[in-house]
């Protein structure tokens, strides 16, 4: 089916009008603690308190991923971030760089929690990377 440059420039806008509505801190979060977290929050760096648990009544079991959506209005780049686990337990990064992360992956490495957060600039590398081969 061949479109015609009215429809195009229309499909066009509409998908720049939803991807402007993102939030430059938006992520995904991919548990692979071996645990369910109950509960996720997210605050600026600045502040000293935690914001309301993102992740509401949900829970995020282990192997599974969820995509964190921030305001288009949030300017804030620099986040702390704490789960609280379904022992309780209470994990805190600190000082993540939101506005480069694409996505955290939280597991345990020698009993200790770790998070690896890929960036921006590791996404598009990867992309070049496949489109050499």
């Amino acid at each position: 089916m061949k479109l015609n440059w009215i429809t195009r420039v229309i499909i066009l806008t509409l998908a720049l009008a939803l991807s402007a509505l993102a939030g430059e801190q938006d992520f995904i979060l991919v548990n692979q603690t071996g645990l369910t977290i109950d509960q996720l929050f997210c605050s600026p760096t600045t502040t000293q308190n935690w914001e309301e648990d993102v992740l509401g009544v949900d829970v995020l079991e282990d192997e599974a991923s969820v995509h964190i959506k921030f305001s288009r209005s949030e300017k804030a780049c620099h986040w702390d971030l704490m789960i609280v686990d379904e022992d309780g337990d209470q994990i805190v990064w600190a000082n993540i760089n939101l506005c480069e992360t694409t996505r955290i992956t939280l597991y345990y490495e020698n009993g200790e929690p770790t998070a690896e957060i890929e960036t921006v600039d590791a996404e598009e590398e990867e992309e070049e990377e496949e489109d050499e081969e």
